[in-house]
């Protein structure tokens, strides 16, 4: 409830200070944010924390399934074996030319 609270009151204030900026303040908030989003710094660390979340979720789904394996019922497990699967070409995880992913 706090989180719905907290993003309600920031939606209205947001609607309050956009309207009395107006549009040209509100078209260089947005050349900024455009702007801030190519920087190849800020892709650079995007596309390293993808990397990272994508290695420690990796880890993580084969210790879950080291752990509860032969648990679960077969449906799970081979969905769980597909969607391993699905990512890899000759065995290996599908990168480019620069180990960064296609997304």
């Amino acid at each position: 409830m706090r989180y719905k609270l907290t993003f309600v009151v920031g939606l209205a204030l947001g609607y309050v200070v956009g309207t009395r900026a107006g549009r040209e303040r509100y078209e260089q908030m947005k050349k900024s944010a455009k702007d801030f989003a190519q920087n190849p710094a800020v892709r650079n660390a995007a596309e390293s924390a993808t990397q990272t979340g994508r290695q420690v979720a990796g880890k993580a789904a084969h210790l879950v399934g080291d752990k509860v394996g032969d648990r679960l019922p077969a449906s799970v497990t081979d969905r769980v074996h597909a969607l391993r699967e699905r990512g890899r070409v000759n065995g290996k995880v599908d990168e480019d030319d620069w180990g960064t992913s296609n997304t």
